[in-house]
């Protein structure tokens, strides 16, 4: 029996103007880092960014896009970069209906344009909707009302849906009225343990509990990380358990970098110590940095 996961969902990098996506999540952090991916790319690509944020605070999720390696300093200086509470911004203060929240991204999408930016990049947290008093319907007619806003190509929306917090029905009607649907790469995903592609800072990402038995999956995870990130990152903050066998893998991969390249570990202290047991401190181009 073969646990690789086979999606048709694309990737962060290539959503682009026009678009209209989709991305359902249950891991929040998994989320984030696909936040940060998006945020980083329209910054560089020199579109204005807009995130609407409601199931943490603007400030939060500004500390949680630099912990991802995002810069946001002169972006926010500038005016490039918005982050922005669901309440009060796209919704106002009373929930207003879906057409007002058209209007409003509508605005947003005049004023980039006006300031001189070719493009809006926009992510919304959908989590408003499940709030007790909130209008279903309204989040369905947004969804429909928002497709004539796309006709010219400026804009690139990602809205996002916590699959812990949405019905069925609400989610495959998202993924309906979405031309696309954004995921990370997932190389295996268990019971005990996933393992998908990290975006921002790019590498990779493991959770669960990895030992020989799923070595061949860390090595291919890795290879590609290796061919594509000059310096990879191996987030392993949320790994319980790494045996030794694994522990080899990472640190062999270290070693074999030259030496203008690195790799970055972040882990937990109980799989630092593995990491030790095997040579990890005297390889030159591997740093482990430890998690709370």
């Amino acid at each position: 029996m073969s646990d690789a996961v086979i999606t048709n969902a694309v990737t962060t990098d290539t959503v682009d103007a026009g678009d209209h996506a989709c991305l359902t999540f249950t891991d929040g952090e998994e989320r984030l880092d696909l936040i940060a991916a998006f945020v980083r790319d329209g910054l560089r690509a020199g579109c204005k960014v807009v995130c609407w944020t409601d199931a943490i605070t603007p400030e939060r999720l500004a500390g949680q896009l630099t912990t991802r390696s995002v810069r946001l300093g002169a972006a926010l200086r500038r005016g490039q970069l918005r982050l922005a509470p669901m309440t009060g911004a796209l919704l106002g203060e009373d929930a207003d209906s879906a057409g007002a929240m058209v209007d409003v991204l509508a605005a947003e999408l005049d004023t980039a344009t006006r300031e001189g930016y070719p493009g809006l990049r926009v992510t919304a947290d959908m989590a408003w909707a499940t709030r007790p008093m909130a209008a279903a319907e309204e989040l369905i007619a947004f969804e429909t009302g928002v497709a004539e806003l796309f006709a010219d190509g400026r804009l690139c929306l990602i809205c996002q849906y916590d699959r812990d917090r949405f019905d069925a029905v609400t989610l495959a009607f998202a993924a309906k009225a979405h031309p696309k649907t954004v995921a990370a790469q997932v190389y295996f995903e268990h019971a005990l343990l996933r393992v998908c592609r990290q975006y921002s800072p790019p590498g990779i990402r493991l959770a669960g509990q990895i030992d020989y038995q799923h070595r061949d999956i860390l090595e291919q995870a890795l290879a590609e990380s290796l061919r594509l990130d000059r310096n990879p990152h191996v987030n392993l903050a949320g790994l319980d358990y790494l045996d030794g066998a694994c522990a080899t893998v990472i640190v062999a991969a270290a070693v074999r970098l030259p030496a203008s390249r690195r790799m970055t570990v972040t882990c937990r202290r109980r799989v630092a110590t593995v990491l030790d047991a095997i040579g990890g401190t005297e390889a030159p181009r591997l740093r482990v940095r430890l998690c709370p």
